[in-house]
C-alpha cells in the first residue's frame, strides 16, 4: 500500500496533540517494562516469524514514544517511518494485551491520528 505524500510537517500541531494525551503517554512509557508479554497477543508478530518489529510494545515505543521523546520535533522522513509502523505493521485489531495495563491500541491509534493529521496515511486508491 502506498503512503500519502506530503511535503512538510507541522511540529506545533504534533506537540498540541501530544500535550492533549501527555499523562497517558507518560504513564505508558513509564510502565512498559519491555517484558515482551504483549507479543503473543499479536497475530502479525506470530505470523511474521516473531520478528521483533511486529511486537506491540516495539510498535508503540517506536511510534508515539518516539514522537513524545522528541517533543513532536520530527521531520518528514521520521514521520513517514512512524507511518510505516502504525499503518503497515499494525492492523489495530485491539487484541494486544499488556499485563501491566498499558493501552497499546490507544497509543498506536494516537500515533495514527497524528500521522493522518500531518498527511501521512495509507492510500488505497493507488494500484
Amino acid at each position: 500500500m502506498a503512503m500519502a505524500q506530503v511535503q512538510t510537517v507541522d511540529p506545533t500541531r504534533i506537540r498540541r496533540m501530544l500535550a492533549q494525551n501527555k499523562a497517558q503517554i507518560r504513564f505508558t512509557l513509564a510502565v512498559c517494562a519491555h517484558c515482551s508479554m504483549c507479543a503473543s497477543s499479536c497475530f502479525l508478530y506470530e505470523t511474521r516469524g516473531r520478528d521483533p518489529k511486529y511486537m506491540p510494545s516495539h510498535k508503540m515505543i517506536h511510534s508515539i514514544g518516539y514522537m513524545f521523546r522528541r517533543r513532536g520535533n520530527v521531520d518528514l522522513q521520521e514521520l513517514r517511518s512512524i507511518g510505516d509502523i502504525v499503518w503497515n505493521r499494525c492492523v489495530l485489531c485491539t487484541r494486544c494485551y499488556c499485563p501491566l495495563g498499558v493501552d497499546i491500541p490507544y497509543m498506536i491509534g494516537l500515533a495514527r491520528r497524528i500521522c493522518r493529521d500531518q498527511g501521512v496515511y495509507r492510500r488505497y486508491d493507488e494500484g
